[in-house]
């Protein structure tokens, strides 16, 4: 999980439900609010929550630093979840990018629109911006070959202890061929992580990337790194 339960709360303020659905695996999935910040839970164990965005930033920081000259970059973003990833990429990009968010809930990209216009809801409708609801992984497998500046992917915990099945071929042979496959020469790929994983680097060295893995906070003041962000460029 994120550890958005990490950061202590207002215990005098209500903690409120605002809305809930259940995943196809059958886990309980609700939408919270507490004094001024929102919270993901999964069976009530913690998931996300806005007050611990900076590592979803520096996905998107990571993924698209070399883009803000390029025109009209295409990128393709792998969970939607509170939007700060896509908030980033938009900054990053321009106004001509063409960004697309697949999103396996349609409850997480509907409660983005019913409740969270004021965190980075509205951005769903901003004209750069296309959203599937849909398992990133077929996105990836029919997208047109070169067809992606960046993909970034925060579909689950990471290469290890995942919530959702199927999420595994992401961080497999297979899905390391289909993200290729679907990059523009010089493209990158970033890999969100809840912890540090040596033997996926050494699978994405070994599957043609060039690799470097970054610690990254949980939250601005946080004192040290709690999540990684795996970086992936296409050799050339």
């Amino acid at each position: 999980m994120k550890g958005a339960g990490s950061r202590q709360r207002n215990p005098m303020k209500p903690f409120l439900t605002l809305a809930q659905t259940r995943t196809p695996q059958g886990a309980d999935l609700t939408l919270h609010a507490h004094d001024g910040n929102y919270y993901l839970r999964v069976n009530r164990q913690p998931l996300m929550g806005t007050n611990a965005s900076e590592s979803e930033k520096m996905l998107a920081q990571l993924a698209c630093e070399r883009l803000s000259e390029k025109t009209e970059a295409r990128v393709l973003i792998g969970g939607l979840g509170f939007g700060f990833t896509l908030r980033r990429v938009l900054e990053l990009t321009g106004r001509n990018a063409d960004v697309q968010v697949a999103e396996l809930l349609p409850e997480v990209v509907a409660w983005n629109r019913e409740f969270l216009g004021a965190v980075n809801g509205v951005l769903l409708d901003d004209p750069r911006v296309q959203v599937f609801v849909e398992d990133v992984f077929q996105i990836i497998a029919r997208a047109p070959a070169a067809h992606y500046d960046a993909i970034l992917l925060d579909v689950d915990n990471g290469p290890v202890a995942m919530v959702q099945d199927g999420n595994e071929r992401l961080y497999q042979a297979r899905g390391f061929a289909a993200i290729q496959r679907a990059l523009k020469p010089g493209g990158r790929v970033t890999f969100w992580s809840a912890s540090k994983d040596r033997d996926f680097e050494r699978r994405l060295g070994k599957a043609g990337f060039t690799v470097e893995a970054v610690a990254t906070k949980a939250y601005e003041q946080a004192k040290r790194s709690a999540h990684t962000i795996f970086v992936a460029d296409l050799k050339s």
